[in-house]
């Protein structure tokens, strides 16, 4: 029988003697979780395998049932591994996939595998178990693209560049600085994935349906065979329980994120207005049509893909609201969002990382972007300031008169001669030029978390050990 036959398929022998009939055709199709389910199949076996050594400890199955039962669940990981996860929709999901080709092999045995647990926690711990490799997985990706903007932030921490706010030129900046902001934002990234790996450090697994086993199961050790720190502490909250892949979702979608801003910087900078960047050959396209074009399709895609992982937690959130204890079918859909966004983080993590790491960053464009829009006007207020005395609120009315005149004049502020200035503001003297560069504005911002150089190279300092290259 096909997967799609419409045909009514057989009495399911998973579901015992309480249907006489098989489900119908459509039935059969919106149940069957297999298609997507069967990337759980290693954690289902793992968590399997430390079931039975747990039944055989404690005395509830024999030694020679859990070794029989041991060993075919190492031959159906070598079938699966070799060949793949065949697709038999009437056996629903993994787990029945898994259990009846057991039984295949080695016969009657394997009916005691599903002693004293159910599929309701045998998911949730499935699902636990790859989320937390999912979190891994995230986690080494964002320290590789640290380590990537450490590493470039080094090479520039004194190239000069205009910052912006609302996309307008603010004050002179260095790129290393620059760069180092996003290695800050990955980091916080990294934390809250910590926080949720440690959340998702308790096992589901002896939960059973939903009130627990009469069995006397050694849930503690199931939870250290299978890396959890314990077990969960209520096992209606155990099976309903999906907190762990939503939290996994915000912190992905959070990342995203952040990895959209950067995508979106440089999207602008490699554009010939800016012209601040080139963009490796590799991570980019060209056109069909316009021979000239230098498309960067990578950096587009990671913008992209924010929305739909963003779309992903979303998903999630609207299928879990409102459910009451303990298990609903909606819950089923809980994995498909998580796959794809674990998927799309993966890739564009991987594509930023080589952006960053092989981008072609143009600093003399940037250097000259600086010097324009009257970057240093804030140093100028600020040595009126400092060394006239006078108040912001006056030293910014001042300075707003000098650019004022700058633009009128067609003039850089430090190109204005000083009798311009004086005719401004009298207590304005020829020390000011010393402030007025785009570099001494730069060296000028010095504060803890600044700009200057030296600031810039402390912190590098900082990331480097913290990322563990010192």
């Amino acid at each position: 029988m096909s997967k799609r036959d419409d045909s009514t398929a057989g009495s399911n022998s998973m579901w015992g003697g309480r249907f006489a009939e098989g489900p119908a055709a459509i039935m059969r199709e919106i149940n069957a979780s297999i298609p997507f389910d069967k990337a759980l199949w290693r954690q289902d076996v793992a968590a399997s395998k430390a079931h039975v050594a747990m039944l055989a400890a404690q005395g509830i199955v024999s030694a020679e049932d859990a070794a029989l039962i041991a060993g075919g669940l190492d031959q159906i990981a070598a079938e699966y591994e070799q060949h793949g996860v065949p697709e038999d929709w009437d056996l629903e999901d993994i787990h029945m996939t898994t259990e009846s080709r057991l039984a295949e092999l080695i016969g009657a045995a394997a009916g005691r595998l599903h002693t004293a647990r159910s599929r309701n926690d045998q998911v949730a711990t499935d699902f636990k178990l790859w989320v937390r490799e999912a979190m891994a997985a995230a986690d080494a990706g964002l320290h590789a693209l640290q380590v990537a903007l450490v590493t470039r932030a080094a090479e520039h921490a004194a190239s000069i560049m205009p910052g912006f706010t609302h996309l307008q030129t603010a004050q002179p900046v260095t790129l290393g600085h620059h760069l180092l902001a996003y290695y800050e934002m990955l980091d916080r990234d990294r934390s809250r994935i910590a926080d949720a790996h440690a959340r998702a450090g308790q096992s589901p697994l002896g939960a059973a349906a939903l009130a627990g086993t009469g069995f006397p199961i050694d849930r503690q050790a199931t939870a250290a065979a299978l890396g959890f720190a314990e077990p969960t502490r209520n096992s209606l909250d155990s099976v309903s329980d999906r907190d762990f892949a939503l939290d996994y979702l915000m912190a992905a979608a959070q990342a995203a994120l952040h990895l959209s801003r950067l995508a979106e910087e440089l999207i602008i900078w490699a554009s010939q207005p800016f012209g601040f960047v080139t963009l490796p050959d590799s991570l980019s396209t060209g056109s069909s049509i316009m021979p000239q074009k230098k498309n960067p399709d990578a950096a587009e895609l990671v913008r992209g893909h924010s929305g739909r992982i963003a779309g992903c937690l979303t998903s999630l959130m609207m299928t879990m609201k409102g459910l009451p204890l303990a298990y609903s079918k909606d819950m089923q859909d809980d994995k498909p969002p998580v796959f794809e966004a674990a998927s799309l983080l993966t890739l564009s993590l991987a594509a930023m990382t080589g952006m960053v790491a092989g981008a072609a960053f143009r600093t003399e464009r940037m250097r000259a972007a600086a010097e324009q829009g009257y970057a240093t006007a804030t140093d100028l207020a600020d040595w009126l300031v400092r060394e006239a005395g006078i108040p912001f609120r006056e030293a910014h009315h001042i300075t707003g008169a000098a650019v004022k005149m700058a633009e009128s004049k067609g003039l850089a502020l430090d190109q204005l001669d000083l009798t311009d200035l004086q005719a401004i503001d009298p207590r304005i003297d020829a020390r000011v030029f010393a402030a007025l560069s785009v570099e001494a504005s730069v060296a000028a911002r010095a504060s803890y978390g600044g700009t200057a150089p030296d600031q810039v190279r402390a912190q590098l300092a900082a990331a480097r050990l913290a990322l563990g290259l010192e």
